[in-house]
């Protein structure tokens, strides 16, 4: 079958459907999953003899919509906050996995460029990390505590500045994606440059390890909340260049939702490790090796497998209860 006629054939039917997703239509979800059942044979169909074809995208953009909505709908025990961080957050962060890739690759490299600055050029690291700074911690280095910038302040006043100073960090690099994602790739750089200029010069002094046990203690959910916050932002700037079939208007509106859907997810992240910072880092040089290490390594698995591995394991698990998506 031609194309044009496959979609003249079940234009009426898709648009239907996209009424039952997006409106009030269907109450009834076993119904609902029945036309979805269709859906997906139609999405089978075209991605078989149209391979190249936007028709593929317009489908699967659907078929993802309506197969949120037919497990949300479903009749659980669980209550919307629940719902929220177990499906739907996984779920949205699977449907943009390739965005959240591209966070992590763009923000390696900017990591990269840190050091190999920091490397080459014996005043970078104190351009992005000031005089003051530098001076402070060589001071601490000589001392013999290195990272003793964590034991400045109160516990909790610590606590509260820190998490509110990275809440902001993330919530900019979200808003600024609207920018067309320049001004996330620009919240990227930044951070990037100053992590990874940071960590060389702890290397160049000698006290690497020093540095890695203690910053890394809150750093793991820091650094990579910052990342997936990043991704949020990307969304949201892809949301308005590459609207797909939808209209601008309509894509923009599905990526502000879906990106501060993401946003919101990684806060208990960013409050954990300003927790962590505040009131565990500033023990770093007098606790054992293996409880340091446990803690980065506990934080890390943590925030790595809900955005990392969750959602896949997720959404294969849902897959196989209501089909392909």
């Amino acid at each position: 079958m031609r194309e044009v006629a496959f979609i003249k054939q079940n234009k009426e039917k898709w648009l239907n459907f996209e009424k039952a997703i997006f409106g009030k239509t269907l109450k009834n979800p076993d119904e609902l999953a029945s036309l979805y059942i269709h859906l997906v044979n139609d999405l089978s169909y075209a991605q078989t003899y149209y391979p190249k074809s936007k028709t593929i995208l317009y489908l699967n953009n659907l078929a993802a919509k309506a197969f949120q909505k037919i497990y949300k709908t479903k009749r659980e025990d669980t209550n919307r906050f629940v719902h929220f961080w177990k499906i739907e957050v996984p779920l949205i962060v699977y449907q943009y996995r390739r965005y959240v890739l591209y966070a992590f690759l763009i923000f390696a490299a900017f990591v990269a460029i840190g050091v190999i600055s920091a490397a080459h050029d014996d005043t970078f690291v104190r351009i992005i990390l000031t005089d003051q700074y530098v001076n402070m911690t060589l001071e601490n280095i000589e001392a013999g505590d290195p990272v003793a910038v964590y034991k400045s302040g109160s516990n909790w006043g610590s606590f509260i500045g820190i998490t509110l100073n990275n809440l902001y960090v993330g919530i900019c690099s979200f808003i600024f994606g609207v920018f067309g994602g320049i001004g996330t790739v620009y919240y990227m750089l930044r951070n990037g440059i100053m992590l990874g200029s940071f960590q060389y010069f702890f290397y160049d002094k000698g006290v690497l390890w020093e540095s890695v046990r203690g910053i890394w203690i809150h750093g793991s959910m820091e650094i990579f909340a910052i990342v997936i916050e990043c991704a949020a932002g990307l969304i949201l700037g892809a949301s308005i260049l590459f609207p797909k079939t939808y209209s601008r208007m309509t894509s923009f509106k599905t990526g502000v939702k879906d990106g501060v859907k993401i946003l919101i997810s990684t806060f208990p992240f960013t409050f954990s490790a300003g927790f962590l910072e505040g009131y565990v880092t500033r023990y770093s040089n007098t606790m054992p090796n293996w409880l340091s290490v446990g803690i980065i390594l506990v934080t890390l698995f943590i925030i790595s497998y809900y955005y990392l591995v969750y959602p896949y394991i997720l959404n294969k698990k849902l897959k196989s209860t209501y089909g392909t998506i």
